[in-house]
């Protein structure tokens, strides 16, 4: 068997594995010589696991993103630790899971004051005290950079009071000018920094709505065939191509400097593709997207709200063209990068994740056997909780109990709710979710007094509150 096919032949439902011993020698070797690789994380904005064509897409174009898939590892089964962008973010810059730092909603968040539950306060930053990814990294000698969409405080707790010590931050909904922008001081940094180690982080704010791309992309998906099925924007693919060719500009420039060989670069998204702009702009409410085959979509616990595409790039130490099936999530990074570069984790910050290095080099397993979301918040769905253990996923409404206990190994859709045929498995799952919650102090929605059925899908802002 081909050592890239490996991890796809373990399946869908794997919740560890191991590895041959024949092929561990050289991946160790080559971790050895690269203890202080270069690190280049791009983070998308709102983008779905299938909207990539090595995902799956039939509509959109992705040569560079595909390209980087055929030089590192594709994971098939990568999880946002929450629904919506800011929990995500936290989660991976402070390697906790959104309910143990409080940050469990969008910032600042929304409310619906008339609902049957009143939703938790989500805390409007991630504290000082959190010792982030840009911490670690500086400590270690690295040079740090964050570059576009933050979401995770106002200028008292912005990215140059976190580690980082260049900062190019934007403004939110300027898609098109901001992807060229963002990777041209990428690139800036890549060359100024060179000579030494670095950490880049660069946090686009596309595929966020609104839609806007050059008209010229625009004008080629409108003209272009579209496949029978499927949502097939043309805005949205161009939005797409737009992203997938400065991300072939990272991998140029890496390339040109001879940098490939020592730097990690990480391509991932920070929860699932939103259908449509339910707001409207310009009163445009029509399809963007689709999470097909995955249900639903951002705001939502099923499949298509936290399923993310991840792609690492490792030369020398990750097998090209490698999949994962082992499910990881976001707050999973954070661990592995203190593996790589030998550090401690920091005092008085439990780490809810775990290092993925393993998979990475094939030479090993992970040693838990379930990852959790929380999502307490009213938003394309109702307040629910989640588990996924191997190949079950059970969701936990709150507002009723409700239990939907899906096999993701044969049903990627989740189309059918297990709960009532398997309850023993429903119930083991509940109670281990609801352990978790306790572990990390989550915080849950009460019942509303003032629940109105006729009012319960009015919408207020958290300012109004």
């Amino acid at each position: 068997m081909r050592r890239r096919d490996f991890l796809k032949a373990v399946g869908l439902g794997a919740a560890s594995l191991v590895v041959p011993n024949c092929i561990a020698g050289t991946n160790q070797t080559n971790l050895k010589a690269n203890k202080k690789p270069n690190v280049v994380f791009i983070l998308i904005d709102d983008m779905g696991w299938t909207d990539v064509c090595c995902y799956g897409s039939t509509f959109h174009e992705t040569p560079n993103i595909d390209r980087l898939a055929d030089q590192g590892m594709k994971f098939t089964d990568a999880y946002a630790a929450c629904p919506v962008c800011s929990p995500t973010r936290a989660s991976i810059m402070a390697g906790q899971y959104p309910a143990r730092i409080g940050i469990t909603d969008f910032i600042p968040g929304h409310w619906r004051p008339y609902e049957k539950l009143i939703v938790p306060e989500n805390q409007l930053q991630l504290p000082l005290e959190s010792v982030t990814l840009g911490d670690m990294f500086k400590e270690q000698g690295y040079a740090t950079c964050y570059i576009g969409k933050w979401h995770l405080g106002g200028p008292k707790y912005s990215p140059d009071k976190q580690g980082f010590d260049k900062v190019i931050l934007g403004v939110q909904n300027q898609n098109d000018k901001q992807v060229s922008g963002f990777t041209d001081k990428a690139i800036e940094f890549i060359e100024e920094k060179k000579q030494e180690p670095f950490f880049l982080y660069l946090s686009h704010h596309t595929v966020h709505i609104k839609l806007e791309a050059p008209q010229e992309l625009v004008e080629k998906y409108e003209k272009k065939p579209k496949p029978a099925t499927g949502v097939n924007n043309p805005v949205y693919a161009a939005m797409v191509e737009h992203l997938d060719t400065h991300v072939g500009r990272i991998m140029k420039k890496l390339d040109e400097l001879n940098l490939s060989e020592k730097t990690i670069l990480i391509f991932y998204s920070d929860n699932g593709g939103l259908y449509r702009a339910y707001g409207g702009y310009n009163g445009d409410r029509s399809p963007v997207t689709t999470n097909d085959p995955l249900r639903e979509e951002k705001g939502t616990l099923y499949e298509g709200g936290i399923r993310e595409p991840l792609i690492v790039r490792w030369p020398g130490v990750i097998e090209p063209g490698s999949t994962c099936s082992v499910p990881v999530s976001s707050v999973d990074f954070y661990p592995t990068f203190l593996d790589i570069v030998g550090a401690k984790a920091p005092a008085n910050q439990p780490l809810d994740g775990e290092s993925i290095l393993p998979l990475l080099t094939e030479t090993g397993k992970l040693d838990r056997n379930a990852i959790y979301g929380h999502y307490p918040h009213y938003h394309h769905s109702s307040p629910a909780g989640a588990i996924r253990q191997g190949k079950w996923k059970l969701i936990e409404f709150f507002e009723d109990g409700k239990l939907e206990l899906y096999d993701l190994a044969n049903d990627i859709g989740e189309k059918k709710n297990l709960a009532d045929e398997k309850p023993r498995k429903a119930a083991q799952l509940q109670k281990k979710l609801a352990q978790w919650r306790t572990s990390v102090n989550a915080k849950m929605p009460t019942p509303n007094p003032d629940f109105d059925p006729a009012r319960r899908n009015e919408w207020k802002s958290r300012s109004q509150r």
